[in-house]
């Protein structure tokens, strides 16, 4: 990569001000003044700009983020905070969700900036389960177990959903799986049975769980076992840092 276009990324600042840094001898690569933006940054080399180590990105990234209540799955909004406001790595701006939350959705959100992995875990052609810990208004029936598992007319759709597996946990808190992804999809299914949804928080992706030892706003990396468990085609498998 080019030194401007590394510092212009590093920095968040335009490649004509990484430029301007660079001809002002405030970037070093290994110690040395480099004041050439053409000048190719390797991944051995130390790059450091007014002393400041800048690390190099190299690879795609996994993490996995408890998200609480209040905050959207994007990279930026001008109304809300979003998810990115927890992600201390560099460049994390170039991350994006594999799969979004409510903003009032609680739980399990994958962040990722490889983008053949999340389409893996979004695309309905694979059919990533998700599984969610619900809490409702109105005490949950057992006849909803049968109505989950044919299929739910929801208004304004002309198709039932695919068979969802729905737990019952106690009488207004129930563990829903499903296999696609419409929109608002659990809320509306359990508006379609006469219930309203109080709570919702993702527990899983696939086989990928929330880490119990996560706290609300806390992140880690996923695991390898974690990362190939979305079955990702070793042709489409990029290396792992």
């Amino acid at each position: 990569m080019r030194l401007d276009k590394f510092i212009s990324q590093q920095l968040e600042i335009s490649r004509a001000i990484a430029g301007r840094e660079i001809r002002a001898r405030n970037v070093t690569v290994d110690g040395e003044v480099v004041r050439e933006a053409a000048f190719k940054v390797l991944p051995e080399h130390e790059v450091a700009h007014d002393g400041n180590v800048l690390l190099q990105q190299n690879g795609p990234r996994y993490f996995m983020l408890n998200k609480p209540e209040g905050y959207v799955c994007a990279t930026e909004d001008e109304i809300n905070p979003t998810i990115l406001y927890f992600i201390e790595e560099p460049m994390a701006w170039k991350l994006h969700a594999a799969g979004r939350l409510d903003i009032d959705t609680t739980g399990l959100v994958l962040l990722t900036d490889d983008g053949q992995w999340s389409h893996r875990i979004t695309s309905p052609r694979h059919h990533c389960e998700k599984t969610y810990r619900v809490t409702l208004a109105e005490t949950v029936v057992p006849e909803l177990v049968t109505r989950f598992a044919d299929g739910i007319m929801l208004q304004g759709e002309s198709e039932l959903t695919k068979a969802a597996v729905l737990e019952i946990l106690d009488d207004k808190q129930a563990r829903v799986t499903l296999s696609e992804g419409r929109y608002h999809q659990v809320k509306r299914m359990f508006a379609a049975c006469g219930n309203h949804v109080v709570a919702l928080h993702r527990e899983s992706v696939g086989d990928i769980a929330l880490d119990e030892a996560l706290e609300p706003g806390e992140y880690r990396p996923l695991t390898e076992a974690e990362i190939l468990s979305i079955n990702l085609p070793p042709e489409l498998q990029k290396p792992l840092s």
